[in-house]
């Protein structure tokens, strides 16, 4: 079988059972049955596969017909230009947390470097915190955008921190970041520059209707934020004013029906400070934004 007619007959199976991208799913799966990048991909379009190609990337379709999240499949995913190993561990990144990772480095500027190198003689170093870390995409993209900061990632899960550890390695800021198993702001010690946070806030009522690729597969206490999707970000809420420096910031990712009840909640919880809801490149309510004033 030639690699066109792969393609063509995969693409056509995944359209079939309702995939969106199909193409370029089935695209990906070639490619990684082929360990082959795109260009490579495409170069060689006209050649057979192996019957031993054609067996791997059939069965990759195979799991994929199944819901199976793609991600999954092949083990990975990219986050804000970086490869991420990906597990059923922790949740898929997803292209609408790195407006979380865009927001953190714009508030880590030029000046703050100057503050944090200075503070490190006192051993007070910049410190960003992502809380609900998963994969560790917030941080690893994070630690690798800014060389200078120092950072911790917490969840519940032993084993998406194992995953983020991992992930944390291969791009070889592991020794910048710390990585607790801690419910949300427990262990922090002392308050910290920027707080990031990507907890759950599927409303539990939604759950059934979310698609089986997230219902049946990713982990659900990642994802259910309790009846109203506040559950964890109204704790994180609480707990947050305590553990910010002055001129600290705190970074939530949520859904359109928490804006507005999370956004009051902020405005309760940090009367002196700023506080914003952002859009997604789709323009849906996607982010609150906390910005306490400096001192």
């Amino acid at each position: 079988m030639r690699l066109t007619r792969a393609l063509h007959e995969a693409a056509a199976l995944l359209r079939a059972t309702g995939i969106e991208d199909a193409p370029l799913e089935a695209e990906v799966f070639l490619r990684h049955a082929l360990r082959l990048d795109r260009a490579h991909l495409y170069a060689r379009l006209q050649e057979s596969l192996s019957p031993e190609e054609e067996a791997v990337f059939r069965s990759l379709v195979a799991r994929r017909l199944t819901r199976e999240p793609a991600a999954y499949i092949v083990g990975q995913r990219e986050f804000y230009g970086l490869d991420l190993e990906t597990t059923p561990a922790a949740l898929i990144p997803r292209p609408e947390t790195e407006l979380l990772v865009e927001a953190a480095l714009a508030r880590a500027r030029p000046d703050r470097q100057a503050c944090s190198e200075g503070r490190a003689a006192d051993r007070d170093p910049f410190l960003m915190v992502d809380v609900g870390t998963g994969s560790g995409a917030i941080a690893v993209a994070l630690a690798v955008h800014l060389r200078w900061a120092t950072l911790m990632a917490i969840d519940l899960s032993c084993e998406a921190l194992t995953l983020a550890a991992l992930n944390a390695r291969c791009h070889g800021v592991e020794t910048r970041i710390t990585f607790l198993q801690a419910d949300l702001l427990s262990p922090l010690a002392r308050p910290v520059d920027v707080i990031v946070a990507n907890l759950p806030y599927v409303r539990s009522d939604d759950w059934e209707s979310l698609a089986p690729e997230i219902r049946e597969h990713e982990p659900r206490m990642a994802l259910d934020g309790g009846p109203d999707g506040l559950r964890e970000i109204g704790r994180l809420l609480e707990q947050a004013p305590s553990r910010l420096r002055p001129g600290g910031s705190l970074l939530v990712e949520l859904g359109p029906p928490q804006a507005e009840p999370a956004l009051a909640l902020a405005r309760r919880r940090f009367p002196h400070a700023t506080a914003h809801i952002l859009p997604d490149a789709a323009g849906l309510d996607r982010m609150l934004a906390i910005d306490t004033p400096s001192p």
